[in-house]
């Protein structure tokens, strides 16, 4: 079996006559946190749109070996492909539990379902306190944590998360960061990050690609983007 989950070939969006996304080509290994980084409205939203299926391109996108082409988004997510959108998408008047339950709502496995709430609550404990209190009741950095652990209720293969750090204070955007290291170390998962916030990003991720302007301009390790002068001006304010 490959070691790659995710290959993107060529891939071009349009909206009406505007070319949004410009021939992205990625290839994203099993197990491992893959970061794409870029300015607001550059695309990476777009890209991941395009591979949950949500808007039409052309190119090829093949996941685990199939084409996605063929593939509804519904499939799409029961072969463990899961997107944590910059929206969040939680029903604002379920309880914390309810809402993760409904990220398991395709899973039979009853013990597993089981064994995954608690894996979320002791990744994040904020959510373990506040179990019967209301989603839309809750602050800004609590829901995200609430997002990503509905997203790890669907059983991942390959997380995709949007912004995740958006707009949160420092002590939640270490909290995610915590999480995705432990994600890293205990659980069979791959990450798609997708991050304007390019010090998280380069602090979490094996390889990253930028995006500016619909088109990839670099990909490489964390320490080759480290080591470059304009993503270290550009991106992470170090001169």
């Amino acid at each position: 079996m490959s070691d790659t989950i995710l290959d993107v070939q060529d891939l071009n969006v349009y909206y009406g006559k505007s070319h949004a996304l410009k021939g992205i080509s990625l290839s994203i290994d099993r197990g491992e946190i893959y970061g794409v980084i870029g300015p607001n409205g550059a695309g990476k939203t777009t890209m991941l749109n395009a591979i949950a299926g949500f808007v039409d391109y052309e190119g090829t996108i093949t996941y685990d070996g199939r084409d996605l082409a063929t593939v509804s988004s519904e499939r799409i997510v029961r072969d463990g492909l899961i997107y944590c959108t910059e929206d969040r998408d939680l029903f604002p008047f379920f309880s914390v539990h309810e809402n993760l339950l409904m990220g398991a709502q395709f899973r039979d496995d009853r013990d597993a379902v089981r064994a995954d709430l608690e894996m979320v609550y002791d990744l994040f404990p904020r959510l373990d306190e506040r179990r019967e209190q209301e989603a839309g009741t809750m602050s800004g950095g609590e829901q995200q944590m609430l997002a990503v652990g509905r997203a790890l209720m669907s059983d991942p293969d390959l997380l995709m998360l949007d912004e995740p750090t958006l707009g949160l204070a420092p002590v939640i955007i270490e909290d995610i960061g915590d999480a995705l290291e432990t994600l890293r170390e205990t659980e069979d998962l791959t990450i798609l990050l997708a991050e304007q916030n390019s010090t998280f990003a380069l602090g979490h991720a094996e390889r990253l690609s930028l995006i500016e302007t619909g088109e990839i301009e670099l990909t490489g390790t964390a320490d080759e983007f480290h080591d470059n002068e304009y993503v270290r001006e550009a991106y992470v304010g170090v001169h």
